[in-house]
């Protein structure tokens, strides 16, 4: 007797009764091939569940620990990226000509372009230095440099070629002084006539000053230069008494009045180097 497929069969020698032992071990063989299809399926379940999950993550706009995450389509295009052969400062290479010193324009005619005059060099009524106060008196300007002087002064300035020669009086307490400006052509020409200075320049009176340091009254005198004016000094008293070396008042003055006289001719060149520097270059 024969059953259809998977059916029970039985053996040669009994044809009438079943081999149990065989059905048994077929039964058996099939349940565990039935386990393994069902291990097999869920591993492959969960293998594509884990795809699954892995690329909604790679393309969801949350973030993790680190912030929100960008789609590759919103990165910045190539050309917005800073480059890094982008040129820097430029810088000349060419240092800037250093300014002109004062002294330059005051050590030579040429460039010392300024009038020459009183008020340029001894302006206003009255001179102040620090506390003291000197009252101004006559000014006088000649081209007679030799005219103005006593002594030997009058033919050096002139074998040293002097221009022109500006004088001043200030006075104080009993006290007179006269500042004289020689100028001349060049630097060298001004210090030479400083250098051989002997005798020295003439007092000058008026405005309110009467005549001082003539007639043989012993007075201070000096002599010295900057650039190319030579400026010197005769001091005295008023009262015509002759000056001593203890007279420390006479020197006071003479001191502040030959000062005064450097300052207004460095100020010359100062004035203008300043508008030299300002001026456009051509």
């Amino acid at each position: 007797m024969s059953f259809g497929q998977g059916g029970p069969s039985w053996g040669p020698g009994d044809s009438r009764t079943p081999d149990w032992a065989a059905l048994a071990e077929a039964s058996a063989a099939r349940g565990r091939r039935r386990k393994w299809l069902f291990i097999g399926g869920g591993a492959l379940a969960t293998a594509a569940v884990a795809a699954i999950v892995a690329t909604a993550v790679i393309t969801t706009d949350g973030g993790g620990a680190s912030g929100p995450q960008k789609n590759a389509s919103e990165l910045p295009a190539p050309a917005d990226l800073p480059s890094e052969s982008a040129p820097g400062p430029s810088f000349s290479s060419v240092a800037p000509p250093p300014p002109p010193a004062p002294k330059d324009y005051i050590a030579d005619e040429k460039k010392d372009t300024s009038p020459v005059t009183v008020d340029a060099f001894f302006p206003g009524r009255k001179l102040t230095m620090g506390d003291r106060v000197y009252a101004k008196g006559a000014t006088t300007r000649t081209t007679g440099c030799a005219t103005v002087t006593q002594g030997a002064l009058g033919p050096i300035l002139e074998n040293n070629g002097c221009d022109q020669v500006i004088r001043a009086t200030y006075s104080k307490d009993g006290i007179a002084v006269t500042v004289g400006l020689a100028v001349f052509g060049t630097e060298a020409q001004a210090k030479k006539a400083a250098q051989q200075a002997s005798g020295g320049i003439a007092s000058l009176s008026g405005s309110g000053v009467p005549t001082f340091c003539r007639g043989g009254a012993v007075c201070r005198r000096t002599a010295n230069s900057y650039g190319r004016y030579a400026y010197f000094t005769v001091g005295g008293h008023i009262s015509g008494k002759n000056v001593t070396t203890a007279d420390k008042a006479v020197y006071a003055v003479g001191d502040d009045l030959t000062d005064f006289a450097f300052r207004q001719i460095r100020h010359r060149g100062e004035v203008q180097a300043s508008a030299a520097a300002g001026a456009p270059v051509t």
